[in-house]
Formats: C-alpha cells, structure tokens, sequence
C-alpha cells in the first residue's frame, strides 16, 4: 500500500538544498520505502528539481538516477500531481514564489528565515491559513541528537528550577584572501542580499528557546561586522555590510535569562560548534549538536578562588554523557517525515509558518535593539494572541 506524493524541490543546486534536503531527507525516505501512516500505508516522495540553472539540475538528476527537474516555476506549480512545494532559495525572492504556489494550491514547507522581514512572513502566514494548506517551516535543530537529549531532561525534572541558559556558535569563516576559500557564500555577508548572522540565526534560536525552555518575552542584542572585507566566489574583493557576530540576551517565561553569543569570525575552543549550557538548581547539562553531559547537584564539586596556586580540580571529569537510548536519525529528514505524515495523515503541523514569524520577529527586535541600544518586549503574534 504506497502512494506517491510530488514534491517540487525549488534550490536544490544550493547546498543545504541538496545536501540536507534532497540527498539525506528526500532520497533517504524513498530508499526506506517512504513514511509509514497510522494506516499501514506508506507515502512515497517522488521530488521534482526547480532551479534557474538546467546544466547544474541535469547533472544533479542523472547523480541520482534521472529525477525529474523543471526551470520554469509556473509549469512546475501546473501539474496538481506535485502536491508540496518545498522552497530553500533566496530569502528575497521567497514571498513571491511561495504566493504563487499557495494559489496554485500547494502545500508548502520552508527553509528559514521564511521572510526577510515580519509583515511579509505574517501575509505568508495568513495566506497559507486562508488556503486551508499544510505549512512549515524548517526548525532542524529541535531534532539534532544533542538538543532531544536535552528537551529529555527537561522533561523528566532534572533540573528543578531552571536558571539560566548559556550558548555559544560559530566558527572562523575564510576570508578568501590568502589561499583558503570561505566556506560560506558571499551574500551572507551583504545586507542588501538579505545576508547576516541575526536574521540567519536568531530564527533558529527563537524556537530552539520556545521549543526546548520557554517562550522568549524580551531581547537585547548587539551585533557587529567585525570582517570589514572579504573576497566573492569570483576572487573579488566586496565590502560586507552585514553583521558577522552577533551578542544577544533573552529574558524567557519563569524569568530564565539567556545569552547567545553567534558568530563567524570566532576561532573554536569547545567540543562542537554549537553549545548550549542550562544551569537549574539540582543540576545542569551541556547539549551540543549531537552528545549532551549532565552534572548533578550531588557530584558539583566545589571550588575555592585562588589564582596563587595551580587548578586542582578537573572540571570536566565530573561531567556524565547522557546515553543515546535510542538510533537518533538525520534532523532534517526526522523533520520530514513529520511533515509528509502531517499531510498524509490530515493531521496538524506544528512548525508551521506562524512559528517561523516569531524566528523572523526576534531577529528583527533584535536588529532594533542593536540600532536603538536598549530592551525591547517581544510581543505576542496575532495568532498568538
């Protein structure tokens, strides 16, 4: 019992399109048979690859056994056999493509941000509602190995009152002049591009904070360009005019304070380049991308300050790994799954846009709160409300 389920697949000559998406989420999920329903049925993806560029959409197609592809979005949206639309082009151009498709009456599934700026995230979100469609958006960090141990302990009590969250991301990115290639592109770090490191990451963090500890109510943030120059994929040399680092406070229901230090002209010091420390009264825990430690009222050693004499204490030896307990699969394709059997199932999606508007509202508090250098209240979306 299979049934086929078109997905128009549009960017996937970029990078996280094609890796995370099509190769480990789409193409993974055909090779397991599709998604199994409540019904014993399986749903089976069948991805339609869209870009601009038919040399790098035929090489990808014959890559991976002659998937079909299309450069014209219009005769793409025609054929009612491809029911989802997934986007993961440039931000810029993602209101009006996903306009299109939702008249078209497709269901839609995000990357983030889903907007550059919040009005046009919330008519998105209106839009799809209207249309009675399956949205969502993309929030693969709520399924990393790290972040599920972590929401595992939250939830069974360990850390009595939780006080506070600490976090650290990022890496040093190339500049591209002596020799090594930046890893990232370069309209990442142009403003006018829809680039920076607030809208790109405090998305996510927006619902790694409201999914994992609770709701964000206030935001403080700094950022800074500190790479003034970098040179482009051509080997010129451009001026970046977004932010390349960001420093940012939230104030969390129950008066949880967190800070979230995220940058790309960082060199790294820890276990993996992304970390996240929650302290609670009878214990806290270190979650990264993938292992999660835990240290417990009981074995917290207890320090005296005294910088005359060396270290005594090994700090980390009584940190304990929380166990995996269970196979944890690839975030993005656990992501998926969720979605396909959303639709297959008639059921609820709970990632959907709405909640990639409040990734793109905190970031644009958090921009605010950089050019006005002061708090600002993160108010309740009209869904919400």
């Amino acid at each position: 019992m299979e049934r086929r389920i078109g997905i128009i697949m549009n960017g996937v000559t970029g990078r996280m399109g094609l890796n995370q998406h099509l190769v480990r989420s789409i193409l993974r999920i055909r090779e397991e048979g599709g998604v199994l329903l409540a019904d014993g049925s399986r749903l089976v993806p069948d991805p339609l690859l869209l870009g601009r560029n038919p040399e790098k959409l035929e090489a990808i197609s014959k890559r991976f056994g002659g998937l079909r592809w299309e450069t014209d979005l219009d005769r793409a949206l025609a054929n009612k056999e491809d029911e989802i639309y997934f986007d993961s082009g440039p931000t810029g151009m993602r209101e009006e493509n996903v306009i299109r498709a939702i008249t078209a009456g497709k269901h839609i599934y995000c990357e983030k941000p889903l907007s550059a700026d919040l009005a046009s995230a919330i008519r998105l979100a209106e839009a799809a509602d209207t249309a009675g469609i399956c949205h969502g958006i993309v929030q693969d960090k709520l399924f990393l190995p790290g972040i599920r141990k972590l929401r595992r302990l939250i939830q069974s009590g360990f850390f009595g009152k939780i006080l506070s969250v600490r976090a650290e991301f990022g890496y040093w990115v190339f500049e591209g002049d002596w020799g090594l290639p930046a890893q990232r592109p370069s309209w990442n770090y142009r403003k006018e591009d829809d680039g920076g490191i607030i809208l790109d990451m405090f998305a996510h963090w927006r619902y790694v904070l409201d999914h994992t500890l609770a709701p964000v109510r206030s935001v403080s943030c700094l950022g800074a360009t500190h790479i003034p120059q970098r040179v482009d994929e051509e080997g010129k040399s451009y001026t970046c005019t977004a932010d390349d680092a960001a420093y940012g406070t939230f104030l969390l229901d129950g008066g949880i304070v967190a800070q979230f230090n995220s940058s790309w002209s960082t060199r790294v010091y820890r276990d993996e380049l992304f970390v996240m420390q929650v302290d609670g009264t009878e214990g806290s825990a270190i979650a990264g991308l993938r292992e999660c430690r835990t240290q417990h009222r009981t074995n917290t050693p207890r320090p005296i300050w005294n910088p005359d004499v060396p270290n005594s204490i090994a700090f980390r030896a009584s940190w304990l790994d929380v166990p995996d307990n269970m196979e944890f699969d690839n975030a993005f394709k656990v992501q998926w799954e969720i979605y396909l059997r959303a639709i297959g199932e008639g059921t609820p999606f709970v990632h959907n846009f709405w909640d990639g508007a409040k990734g793109v509202q905190l970031a644009e508090l958090a921009l605010q709160s950089w050019r006005e250098r002061r708090w600002i209240d993160v108010a309740p979306l009209r869904e919400e409300a």
